[in-house]
């Protein structure tokens, strides 16, 4: 069977065993802070496991897409992937062990034919239950084996969440392979046995703190990969040699020339690049760019490691979207996303590689040179040569590391990591020099304070009682007139700070006295703060006071973020669903959204997106904020933040309703009730705010009607000028433009007559010098291009000549040298005529032998610089 075919297999054999079928979540588990990746099939399932969200279905089947950072480095060897697709059966809270046990082992040998004697399981030290179960199914007891907490307790995915005993199915590769002992079995480090699938007894949900609860109901969590399957099946000892492979190490063959199965070396590097192929692609199918930090370093990290394994089979040139576009085609038709993201994904390759081609060349120079010095002696390249490699060059030091172990060598990683702190030292040091008023903010962990309630979505003013203030960064029971205060209300209408939308501005109003809020913010989980000054009277812990959010501000603030989720939905529509937030600024006068996108948009790009944003003002379309459970709000298609970490609750804001509905975002901040308030928007700019991002500004209601008002102003105030309407501006500027564009080319032609003319008039000029004939003069020209122009002249008039020309431009000496082709067969060097002439002046400068530039300091002594020229003449002759 293929292993198409397998997965097909497996997902019909448990929906004919009443699971729902559910499709791969993304390699980034939204909404999930334990994950940097998704790692495992149940990572979708967390929140049915924990009692957070209903599952479609309490029996559910999945082929999910996995990676795990922790192999990259051990990616080359005949089994270790990042990316692998994991088959999966999950039961919340239905069957338990009796029937996963049963299902897995009719599964694996009346529907996969495995061979049951050579079927070996294991199960949990003490887990009776799961060992009867087994023999029950078939299993000869001595072939099931107990084993400790490392190798049959699974979980939690991430640092904390669902976990539980495990029983493991073994496929036995034989006597041959291995250690050889007669007592081996699967708890043997050998390579004999082969982990065929994993049975997760999930009863447990585990706290960052290593606490085990028991979960509301137990629920079962299986795994089994399906390229390991594949191996099993084919009887192969090497996942690379399945038919998730092969095309792939083809496709590397034709690029490289090379022949897999030919070397050892060639081998693990074809291997290497066609495993991170599929990472690569997959990942950025799913969102992810390269950076320098999370996942967008663990994507830069199999580029560059796939870049480098490239170089050891002579691939000089950029080649990695090449392999892309081979997953694409061998996996596309089970993973649409692929497919559908195919032209971006080959574009963020190749800039990425492009990109990197040079650093890589570079290093790998540097690198040589640091390990040839190092002759025979102590084989460790220092941390201080890596950090130098890493922070003048931009040579990872994972690309260190393993080039050192290919050579023999090993990396002083502790060294390196003491010189990065000290860099980050100094950052620190140079972020805080200058910014002397800064001081650190109070913790508010000290105090005991409930957690604040926030009423702003429902009204800009209310009631709240001071439960803490904050003086000159200490507790405080008064706050007089001009002291800057702190101040948390046990409940407010100001928005603090979040979410890209600023805090709110506004009054604190008490029985005796007030307090301009002039910024809101979290300063801990739940707990709001207002910032600002006491400006009458005084305000007395304890004290009731009206709190007055600036509403005129709010409004402008709620136009530019709704509109910022309207300008999200025009970009996907324009651009393509590659398009996701990467963050974004909501203020009273502008709004900023940053987005992941490869090029500058195209001037009909940014006014369809415009006109788009626009239409769905005028539709003047409901803005609904609902809180729900996170996971049904994904399921209901809402955009979660990429990098964003959520709670178990959410609040999804929805512009339109369905089947219509426009957007639905997971967001906490102000919104106008209707589309229709937002009144129009208009874009400022557009551009690039690094690798694969861009960035577009807006404004919106008010600063929309600011700026086209001071647009038809100075519209207006132009057309006055050139004496016609608004309206003919563009044509009376075409014509202008035209006669300007007609009076610099004819100032242009006089320009080279009259050098020609001043040229012609200096030929008599030139005198011999040892049989070389030597022009030396200051002539007038305006710019260094009228002074070409003459040496062009007076080469083509001498024939056979040194020319040496000075000018003044913008009051400083300038000087052109030329030198004809059979007078460098001298030895004559126009470059070195030319330093020797500007020193004269204070200057310098040089070029090629046949013509240079040069510039000074002093006018005053081109004349003496000039003269010079005969004499430099002579004895470059004489020599």
């Amino acid at each position: 069977m293929t292993s198409d075919e397998l997965r097909e297999l497996f997902l019909r054999f448990f929906v004919e065993r009443d699971h729902q079928m559910v499709p791969s979540s993304s390699l980034v588990p939204h909404g999930d802070p334990t994950l940097l990746l998704t790692t495992a099939g149940m990572v979708q399932m967390k929140p049915y496991f924990l009692g957070q969200a209903t599952p479609p279905k309490p029996r559910l089947a999945s082929c999910q897409k996995c990676f795990r950072t922790t192999d990259i480095d051990s990616v080359g060897d005949a089994k270790h992937l990042t990316f692998f697709e994991m088959l999966g059966n999950f039961s919340v809270g239905d069957y338990f062990k009796k029937e996963a046990i049963a299902w897995a082992w009719e599964f694996v040998t009346g529907w996969v034919k495995l061979p049951r004697e050579r079927l070996w399981t294991t199960v949990y030290l003490d887990d009776d239950e799961a060992a009867g179960l087994w023999t029950e199914a078939g299993v000869p007891p001595e072939r099931v084996i107990r084993l400790g907490k490392k190798d049959n307790f699974w979980g939690p995915a991430g640092d904390s969440g669902p976990c539980g005993p495990c029983s493991e199915i073994h496929y036995d590769l034989g006597k041959d392979v291995g250690c050889r002992r007669a007592d081996c079995n699967p708890g043997c480090d050998c390579e004999r046995f082969v982990e065929v699938w994993n049975l997760v007894f999930m009863q447990f949900n585990q706290d960052r703190q290593g606490k085990r609860t028991p979960l509301p109901r137990p629920n079962i969590d299986t795994g089994m990969g399906l390229e390991r399957l594949a191996a099993v099946v084919h009887g192969k000892l090497s996942v690379y040699d399945t038919d998730t492979f092969r095309p792939l190490l083809q496709r590397v063959a034709e690029i490289s020339g090379k022949q897999y199965g030919r070397g050892e070396a060639s081998d693990r590097a074809m291997r290497v690049v066609a495993e991170h192929a599929r990472g690569i692609a997959f990942l950025i199918a799913d969102g992810v760019i390269p950076g320098n930090e999370g996942r967008g370093y663990v994507l830069r990290r199999l580029l560059r490691r796939a870049a480098l394994f490239g170089r050891k089979l002579g691939l000089e040139k950029p080649f990695l979207a090449e392999m892309a576009g081979a997953v694409i085609q061998a996996m596309g038709h089970v993973y649409p996303e692929l497919t559908r993201g195919r032209d971006f994904i080959l574009q963020v390759i190749r800039l990425e590689e492009e990109r990197f081609q040079d650093t890589l060349s570079t290093g790998l120079e540097n690198l040589d040179g640091v390990i040839a010095r190092k002759g025979e002696g102590l084989r460790v390249i220092s941390g201080e040569e890596a950090f130098v490699l890493y922070d003048t060059y931009g040579f990872p030091v994972e690309l260190t590391r393993e080039i050192a172990r290919d050579r023999g060598f090993t990396v002083d990683e502790a060294g390196f990591e003491q010189q990065m702190e000290q860099q980050r030292q100094r950052a620190r040091a140079a972020a805080r020099f200058g910014n002397a008023e800064a001081h650190a903010a109070f913790d508010y962990s000290r105090l005991t304070l409930p957690a604040t309630v926030f009423t702003g979505y429902e009204s800009t003013s209310g009631e709240g009682r001071i439960v803490s203030l904050v003086v000159d960064g200490s507790p405080a029971d008064v706050a007089e007139a001009g002291q800057g205060v702190e101040v948390v209300l046990d409940t407010t209408p100001f928005y603090a700070e979040m979410g890209g939308q600023v805090g709110d501005e506004g009054v604190l109003k008490g029985a005796t006295g007030s307090m301009q809020v002039e910024d809101t913010v979290w300063v801990r989980p739940e707990l709001i703060a207002h910032r600002g000054h006491v400006v009458g009277g005084r305000l007395v812990a304890g004290d009731t006071v009206t709190a007055e959010v600036d509403a005129e501000r709010r409004a402008d603030i709620m136009r530019n973020h709704t509109a910022t989720h309207l300008l999200q939905a025009a970009l996907r529509q324009v651009l393509g669903e590659h398009v996701q937030q990467r963050g974004s600024l909501v203020s009273p006068e502008r709004l900023r959204f940053d987005f992941s996108h490869l090029r500058a948009l195209e001037a009909d790009e940014v006014e369809r997106i415009q006109r788009l944003v626009n239409e769905s003002i005028r539709r003047n379309l409901p803005v609904v904020g609902r809180v729900v459970q996170y996971q049904q709000a994904i399921n209901e298609g809402a955009i979660a933040l990429f990098d964003e970490k959520y709670g178990d609750t959410v609040r999804m804001v929805q512009v339109g309703e369905p089947p219509a509905r426009l957007s639905a975002e997971l967001c906490g901040g102000t919104h106008v009730s209707a589309t229709g308030n937002i009144g129009l928007l208009l874009i400022t700019s557009e551009g690039s705010i690094g690798a694969g991002l861009r960035r577009i500004e807006a404004v919106t209601g008010r600063g929309a009607e600011g700026l086209a008002g001071s647009y038809m102003s100075s519209l207006q105030g132009l057309a006055e000028q050139l004496r016609s309407t608004p309206e003919e501006v563009p044509q009376k500027l075409a014509a202008l433009q035209a006669e300007l564009d007609a009076e610099r080319k004819h100032s242009a032609q006089l320009e080279r007559e009259l050098s020609r003319r001043v040229a012609e008039s200096l030929v008599g000029q030139a005198t011999p010098v040892n049989g070389v004939t030597v022009l030396a003069a200051r002539v007038s020209a305006s710019t260094m291009a009228g002074l070409r122009e003459m040496g062009d002249v007076l080469r083509e008039k001498l024939g056979s000549a040194v020319i040496a020309l000075g000018t003044v431009v913008d009051g400083r000496p300038q000087f052109l040298v030329m030198v004809t082709p059979d007078l460098v067969g001298r030895g004559l060097h126009a470059g070195k005529i030319a330093l020797k002439v500007a020193q004269v002046t204070g200057g310098g400068g040089g070029g090629k032998p046949e013509m240079a530039q040069a510039g000074g300091k002093d006018r005053n002594k081109m004349a003496e610089a000039l003269a010079l020229v005969p004499g430099l003449v002579e004895k470059a002759v004489q020599k």
